[in-house]
């Protein structure tokens, strides 16, 4: 049995032993408002206690009571939050905690002030201000950071986890009033042991941000993120998603077979350089694509920093402070749009 630390011990005493020791512990929370509603989970914001009056703001995801007896669903959200636990970087919405409290699980993560690209995006249509090209490119660096990252990472035996996120959009791509950019919602990613996956039969993700393979019901890895990051820069740039259909079938089809335009034609402040970055990353043959984030994040980072400055967290953080001055809008409020579940066998029927 392994004993537990004894708080009345000196403490290099118990460093002399050299033996492990546990400390028993309780989390508080309480929940002071609710920040996002979905179809299968809430996020709150909550206040974690501690001992000595501590409290730290955190935000607290819950699965919704009738999810909680469908096993393949409460295994993936275990998963997620084991998965996540481990990525420690300044562009991944950290995870502090998995608990359940009479059969109903949460995870406790970072909470951000700030809001994701889609409410980034709608005030900056609502302002008629246009997103400098820099900040655009930049933006999307920090996203290819975190990749990098997440795509490299291994488990303890220095194996590598395989890591794909397949839901690369602006919905999970958060913004701080600081200038932090963050990725988040690993929910339905890829990874070697820890979560289910039916790739092939099922795809889930953002329509009109999926990679040709994604959208086409085929086997993802890492480039299949690196595509969808083009198209982030792409609607970033262009202030619209070349992709984006009527329906998400249609945003599916066009992500297969909409022609990839010069980007240089649609937007004057498009470079030569640029435009081939964009038409790299948005390359259907996976084999002309980026390989790996790092490439794409060196790019992206060449062509920004090259001259010898450029933007900055700081610089981000000014822009969006003086972009939503006097309208701040609460950590996570409610996002437009959603992730759409697809069958194969609905893309078999539509076929015929």
């Amino acid at each position: 049995m392994q004993p537990k630390l004894d708080l009345q011990m000196p403490f290099s005493q118990h460093c002399r032993n050299m033996a492990l020791f546990t400390i028993e512990s309780e989390f508080r929370y309480e929940i002071v408002r609710k920040i996002i509603e979905g179809g299968m989970g809430v996020v709150y914001e909550a206040e974690q206690h501690g001992a000595r009056n501590f409290v730290k703001r955190v935000a607290i995801k819950v699965v919704r009571q009738n999810y909680t007896d469908q096993n393949n669903f409460v295994n993936n959200f275990v998963g997620e939050a084991k998965l996540v636990a481990d990525l420690i970087h300044t562009n991944i919405v950290q995870t502090y905690h998995l608990g359940e409290v009479r059969g109903m699980l949460f995870i406790a993560m970072e909470l951000i002030r700030g809001v994701n690209l889609e409410q980034f995006a709608q005030q900056l249509t609502d302002k008629r201000c246009q997103l400098p090209k820099e900040l655009a490119v930049f933006i999307t660096s920090r996203v290819a950071r975190g990749l990098a990252y997440a795509h490299s990472k291994t488990d303890k035996d220095g194996k590598p986890l395989g890591i794909v996120h397949r839901d690369v959009s602006f919905k999970n791509i958060m913004v701080a009033f600081e200038g932090d950019v963050k990725l988040t919602d690993f929910g339905i990613a890829k990874a070697r042991g820890f979560l289910q996956d039916n790739e092939g039969e099922v795809v889930a993700g953002k329509a009109d941000y999926m990679s040709p393979e994604q959208a086409d019901f085929q086997i993802t890895d890492c480039r299949s993120d690196l595509f969808s990051t083009g198209v982030v820069l792409a609607h970033l740039l262009l202030g619209y998603n070349i992709f984006k259909g009527a329906t998400a079938e249609e945003s599916r089809q066009r992500i297969m077979s909409h022609s990839i335009p010069d980007f240089r034609s649609l937007d004057m402040r498009i470079d030569d350089r640029l435009n081939e970055i964009l038409h790299r990353a948005l390359a259907r043959k996976v084999e002309a694509r980026y390989s790996t984030a790092d490439e794409i994040l060196y790019d992206l980072e060449h062509y920004i920093y090259h001259q010898g400055y450029g933007p900055t967290n700081e610089t981000l953080g000014k822009f969006m402070r003086e972009l939503f001055v006097q309208s701040m809008p609460p950590v996570f409020a409610e996002s437009k749009g959603s992730t759409q579940i697809l069958e194969r066998t609905a893309r078999i029927r539509n076929k015929v």
